[in-house]
């Protein structure tokens, strides 16, 4: 950094606590409410952060110590640049942006080093004709699991009868493996597509889902699957059992196993309280449904789950947030309670308003957008780590919560193996960036960090599940009450043994790196 913050006497700050190591970087002075971030990774023993304000761009290097060695202004990327997102090697990573330049929308890749250089020059991945949109942000893009696979795609939703989808697939060299486009038929008025995944041996996949007229219930699935060197698609149509209300669908693609794992929290009437899991597995190699089943929550884990009020109601705020695919076929699942309140403003969010959402950000406006903040499908957050202010107006206050969170444990035939719960009380106003919580893969254990309020402080917090389901409750990190605020939501494992937790300091951003 250029710029020191006044007062600070230390560049870094050091702190040991139960055999981990915590080392703050120095505070950025940029100025917070334009400011956007995503941390890239580490490369070549470097940590990589995107940085971005107003109209300029950049990569901040820090070392193992935190210290930032340098900040390379990004001069390659114009002023219309919509998207930029990131794949993370050992050695470099890539960029990904687009960006308009006359009459056409460009998706480029350009080749990024362990300082945060480019080597060689940007690289055209596919042009549109920015004529055809009204939305500028049309290339949405996914990877598999090992990033050995990249796909980026587009969806054309000007067609009442169909969307046409171009898939552009990649390997990790940026080989174009394949192009091809389709024509999905879209004649249900309440349909749309979810769910994107590209697995480790580049097939594509994702939901369609069919809605019912009041908005309030999907009474139909489609699985759409590509394989990675096809140039037609595959539909299956998904099992649904009657009397099974489902909302926010998820998919998992089981990479292993060579299976898609679809699931759902679902009800047994329209705008019914949750009941359970509904789950389908589809088997890719016999091209079948291997099961379709529901599970339904028994009173004590409801018991365990909830807040307040009538266990009946106990999973009504919770949402699916991650799927961990294990080795023998099985799954867990973290769904977390979360919800918000708006002061002066009564049309607060409801789980089953999920097609609302569909239809209205997406429109006329040509092609879906789903770096939009629009794509969270039924969940009230949208997990978006650049709206870090705090705005002053108290007229439409935003109260944003996020408690409990479920965990379920599930074998290779959706039986459930175990439950637990990972009790948490959290809110805040007009952001949701310090609540939430991040996970860190550790091997033997899944840790679990969050903030919670002590002392109108908020203090970060960590607690590890192990294999068998027990949850240890570790001791407050300590040394942690030095007016730093952490945001584990947008925290990122950099290493083995390695997180990095975005945090504020004195209205400043920073990050904090976690060595176990």
């Amino acid at each position: 950094m250029k710029h020191f913050l006044i007062g600070m006497i230390c560049i870094c700050v050091v702190f040991k606590a139960n055999a981990q190591r915590i080392i703050y970087s120095e505070p950025d002075r940029d100025d917070i409410r334009d400011f956007k971030f995503e941390i890239i990774g580490k490369i070549d023993n470097n940590l990589l952060v995107y940085k971005t304000a107003n109209t300029n761009h950049y990569i901040s290097v820090y070392d193992e110590d935190m210290q930032q060695t340098d900040k390379i202004k990004i001069d390659y990327l114009t002023e219309r640049v919509y998207n930029v997102d990131f794949v993370n090697y050992a050695d470099f990573a890539y960029m990904f942006y687009q960006y308009q330049k006359k009459g056409v929308i460009y998706c480029m890749a350009v080749k990024i080093d362990g300082k945060g250089k480019k080597v060689g020059e940007p690289i055209e991945l596919d042009t549109t004709n920015s004529r055809e949109v009204q939305n500028n942000r049309i290339y949405s893009f996914v990877q598999s699991t090992d990033k050995s696979k990249i796909m980026f795609f587009k969806i054309n939703t000007t067609l009442d009868k169909y969307h046409q989808i171009t898939t552009i697939l990649f390997d990790d060299k940026l080989n174009k493996m394949n192009k091809a486009t389709e024509a999905v038929p879209m004649r249900e008025r309440n349909s749309f597509l979810s769910s994107f995944e590209v697995s480790n041996n580049g097939n594509f996949a994702f939901i369609k889902a069919i809605g019912t007229s009041g908005n309030d219930n999907i009474n139909q699935l489609v699985l759409i699957i590509k394989e990675a060197y096809a140039l037609n698609f595959n539909y299956i149509n998904i099992t649904k059992k009657e009397g099974v209300f489902l909302d926010e669908i998820k998919l998992k693609a089981d990479n292993t196993n060579n299976r898609y794992i679809i699931t759902s929290f679902f009800a047994n009437k329209r705008r019914g309280d949750i009941l359970g899991l509904y789950v389908t597995i589809y088997d890719n190699i016999n091209h079948s449904e291997k099961l379709n089943t529901t599970v339904v929550f028994d009173n004590e884990f409801r018991t365990d789950a909830k807040t307040e009020g009538n266990i009946k109601n106990a999973f009504n705020d919770f949402f699916i947030k991650d799927i961990i695919v294990k080795k023998d076929g099985g799954f867990l699942l973290n769904a977390e309670n979360e919800y918000n309140s708006t002061r002066n403003n009564t049309n607060n969010f409801s789980r089953w308003d999920y097609l609302d959402y569909m239809n209205g950000p997406f429109g006329n406006s040509g092609f879906y957008n789903f770096g939009s903040p629009f794509y969270g499908f039924g969940s009230p957050f949208f997990n978006n780590p650049y709206g870090l202010y705090r705005s002053r107006s108290f007229y439409n206050i935003t109260r944003y919560y996020a408690d409990n969170i479920a965990i379920i444990s599930l074998d290779s035939i959706a039986k459930p193996q175990w439950t637990n719960v990972i009790r948490k009380s959290q809110f805040d106003d007009r952001t949701d960036a310090f609540i939430g919580y991040g996970t860190f893969n550790a091997g033997n254990q899944i840790k679990y960090l969050f903030n919670v309020l002590e002392k109108n402080k908020l203090i970060l917090n960590e607690q590890s599940l192990t294999p068998s389901g027990q949850i240890i409750r570790s001791s407050t990190l300590k040394n942690l009450d030095k007016g730093y605020e952490f945001m584990p939501r947008y925290a990122k494992q950099v290493g083995a043994y390695e997180f990095i937790v975005p945090c504020m300091y004195r209205s400043y951003l920073c990050f904090a790196k976690i060595d176990y």
